[in-house]
């Protein structure tokens, strides 16, 4: 199944004021919130995606492409992998490092929301171009 470019996008949006909030505030609940999100989107049942496609999409009309859902669901991961690394910072009372992650999380997010740069996304296919044909 295909997604809308346009999703991953406003999903990279939401994304970015949570993030923004949590620097704000240094609330590791709403941190511990996105991460969840991010991990349901690792699965494919991205509650921002569904938002897009039950209230936004019908205003915009179809898309003029679909892309490959692969890449955007790794981009999810590597969210993961920094709110949990914020988690962690939280957890160990080490905010500098809580903030940092959550920081280079927002970025990521901030950069795909603003200009279409899915850094994740990039990842991935950088990493898809450096494996042996043999193990895909």
């Amino acid at each position: 199944m295909q997604v809308d470019p346009r999703s991953t996008r406003f999903s990279a949006a939401v994304t970015t004021l949570i993030l923004a909030l949590v620097l704000l505030t240094g609330n590791a609940w709403l941190l511990l919130a996105q991460g969840v999100v991010f991990a349901l989107g690792v699965a494919g049942a991205s509650p921002y995606g569904l938002i897009f496609r039950r209230l936004v999409r019908p205003r915009l009309g179809p898309p003029a492409e679909m892309e490959d859902p692969a890449p955007p669901r790794f981009a999810q991961g590597v969210g993961l992998a920094f709110a949990v690394a914020g988690l962690i910072g939280f957890a160990a009372q080490i905010t500098p490092f809580a903030l940092g992650a959550t920081a280079a999380a927002l970025l990521a997010a901030f950069l795909n929301a603003a200009f279409g740069l899915c850094l994740g996304c990039e990842m991935y296919l950088i990493i898809r171009r450096l494996m042996p044909a043999a193990t895909r």
